[in-house]
């Protein structure tokens, strides 16, 4: 019974990710490439289409919660935890988004690329798996991070306050002791404030393709919660309960990419141990399965690999932010910014726009240095690009804006 159930959720697991892959390939759901079209571009349908999947998620959870079918609260990943780890949640993030832009996209969309036949991605995924490895098996998060991030971040208990959720934080400041109404009313209320941003786009409204990646996405991401901490899930986590060795990983949780890289590399090193086929790792190998499915069925399969030297270390410095800072941001771009950020947890709210953050002045960067080469430092470049994106006083530009 026990092997049983926990097939059974693996199964799912990977069947989503399965759809996740095929649908975010054929819609060009990117994260990343989202906010390179909204900083280049001024393009913002990608956005959209992520802010969609996001207000989905939302939506989603806040119904599953309010009919008690599902408890964020408890989840593995504590995007709800009492503790605030707000410097995880900000240097975590704009590492994994420096880190996504140099690495040509998320963890997602590696995955996503190698099912295309994008080699450079292997890479990728290998390197940032062998750091969430470091990160999540060694003392290596304990000496460089914890041992310093602890005493600065405040443990809400102290204030009686539960959990960082928006629900709980907007009771404690009112007064009000239903969390759970108020996550619920709150959440329906921030969902509901982004569909009509999202669909005042009149170019959104009329792309199939756009409004398909996001409701699927968020769906996808939905079907996790309901998967792990649904009836099966309880099942599941009663089954194990008892076990001399429980299956790792079990818990409420839905998808995220960068912790389960490490997971996957723990398991291809020892391919006849079964039980480490976790949830997580089922997700990989169902994204890069959904994604050559639609390849092949679209005939777009193409073998890539690097185009220099330089363009193999910018892939691999990327990899290297993505597996630390995703592990300490407690998740990717799907990880923290929709799956996080579905349960309200104020972390993940700052963990997404700290990645957002971190790609934008990537890219403002590498742009300003394409541009005017040997006269734009580095220094100039982000000070430029700082006020590009309205952070700094015009007066502290270094570079004529381009």
């Amino acid at each position: 019974m026990n092997l049983e159930i926990t097939t059974q959720v693996i199964v799912w697991g990977g069947a989503l990710a399965f759809i996740l892959g095929a649908v975010a390939s054929k819609t060009n759901f990117c994260t990343m490439g989202a906010v390179s079209d909204w900083v280049n571009m001024g393009d913002t349908g990608r956005m959209r289409a992520w802010f969609l999947a996001v207000a989905v998620a939302i939506i989603g959870v806040a119904l599953l919660q309010s009919m008690s079918l599902l408890d964020t609260a408890t989840s593995r990943v504590p995007y709800r935890g009492s503790v605030f780890f707000w410097p995880r949640y900000l240097l975590g993030g704009l590492m994994f988004g420096v880190g996504m832009t140099l690495a040509s996209g998320c963890g997602n969309k590696n995955l996503i690329r190698i099912g295309g036949g994008n080699l450079k991605s292997v890479f990728v995924v290998l390197v940032a798996g062998i750091m969430a490895y470091l990160m999540t098996k060694t003392d290596f998060y304990g000496v460089v991070f914890h041992s310093w991030m602890l005493p600065l971040s405040p443990n809400l208990a102290a204030f009686n306050i539960s959990d960082q959720s928006v629900g709980t934080l907007v009771g404690s400041a009112l007064g009000m002791t239903d969390s759970a109404a108020l996550n619920l009313y709150l959440g329906l209320a921030l969902a509901l404030l982004l569909l009509i941003v999202i669909f005042r786009s009149k170019d959104f409204r009329t792309s199939l393709d756009l409004i398909a990646g996001g409701l699927v996405v968020g769906l996808v991401v939905l079907g996790g919660w309901y998967v792990t901490g649904g009836p099966m899930g309880a099942a599941w986590m009663e089954a194990v309960e008892f076990m001399d060795s429980p299956p790792p990983s079990t818990g409420t949780q839905s998808f995220t990419f960068i912790n389960p890289m490490g997971e996957a590399l723990s398991y291809l090193a020892n391919p006849a141990k079964t039980s480490l086929i976790t949830f997580g790792v089922a997700s990989l190998f169902g994204v890069i399965l959904g994604s050559l499915a639609y390849a092949l069925a679209s005939r777009s399969f193409r073998i890539e690999w690097f185009v220099d030297l330089r363009d193999f270390i910018n892939h691999m410095v990327g990899a290297v932010l993505m597996g630390i800072g995703g592990v300490l941001a407690m998740g990717c771009t799907i990880g923290q910014g929709v799956t996080g950020v579905s349960t309200l947890a104020v972390g993940s709210f700052m963990a997404m726009g700290a990645i957002i953050l971190g790609s934008a002045l990537t890219m403002k960067v590498q742009y300003y240095k394409l541009v005017y080469e040997e006269e734009a430092s580095f220094v100039k470049a982000l000070l430029s690009g700082l006020v590009d994106l309205k952070l700094l006083p015009e007066q502290l530009r270094k570079l004529e804006a381009v």
